[in-house]
């Protein structure tokens, strides 16, 4: 469970959140609402990548603020540029970062890489530069070296805003299939529609926090006046 209680945040004089107090529990939660509207940050203070400046984040008891390493081990996060997230100079090696850091046992590393580059279709790719990968493989490989972590909750910030059609639908398949709880941050309003829970942000405050049905015409009714 992911909590939130009176949480503000501000990047110098510009706040951005305003004491947003939730629980998070259901298994597919989007996060929706215009650019600027806090949605981003928010999702960076899930996994303890920002610390409110007031109230509290907890992830299962643990504080975003104090337990910040042990917090980032259970909550993934997928950035929305690949680029930002790959480390390394081949595909292999990226996908086997976090596991080396962790003093994992050389064996294993090698299980998991092999299986991940299988399952996401990179097998091929083994040895070959991350950064020339394409768009959707670049995304392939970031989600797969957070997958690797084994992470018990999972964040993605835009996972379909940089893909075609084709490997928009891949992320969707992928996303479904996904066994942890996640929180998509989204335009793609497409993508949320069959999620248990939408939040939908509007100048740093919760708006309304509904299913897909309600929330999703009522954000696009509020875009169409603006």
């Amino acid at each position: 469970m992911i909590e939130l209680c009176g949480v503000s945040h501000a990047f110098g004089d510009r706040r951005v959140l305003h004491d947003i107090t939730v629980t998070l529990t259901e298994p597919r939660i989007g996060v929706i609402g215009s650019n600027g509207s806090g949605k981003s940050t928010f999702a960076r203070l899930l996994n303890g990548l920002i610390v409110p400046d007031a109230g509290w984040v907890r992830v299962d008891g643990l504080d975003t603020r104090h337990q910040a390493k042990a917090v980032r081990r259970r909550v993934g996060f997928v950035f929305q540029n690949p680029d930002h997230q790959i480390i390394l100079p081949t595909v292999a090696e990226d996908l086997a970062f976090g596991l080396t850091n962790l003093k994992m046992k050389r064996a294993e590393i090698q299980q998991r890489v092999d299986a991940m580059l299988i399952q996401y279709g990179l097998k091929d790719w083994r040895d070959h530069p991350a950064h020339l990968l394409s768009g959707g493989q670049k995304q392939l490989l970031a989600i797969a070296a957070v997958l690797i972590m084994q992470p018990r909750y999972l964040i993605f910030d835009e996972p379909t805003t940089l893909l075609d059609l084709r490997n928009r639908n891949q992320i969707r398949r992928i996303l479904w299939n996904l066994s942890q709880p996640i929180v998509v941050v989204s335009h793609d309003l497409d993508l949320l529609q069959d999620f248990d829970r939408i939040l939908l942000f509007d100048n740093g405050q919760i708006v309304m926090d509904a299913p897909p049905a309600i929330a999703l015409p009522a954000y696009v009714e509020q875009m169409a006046w603006l």
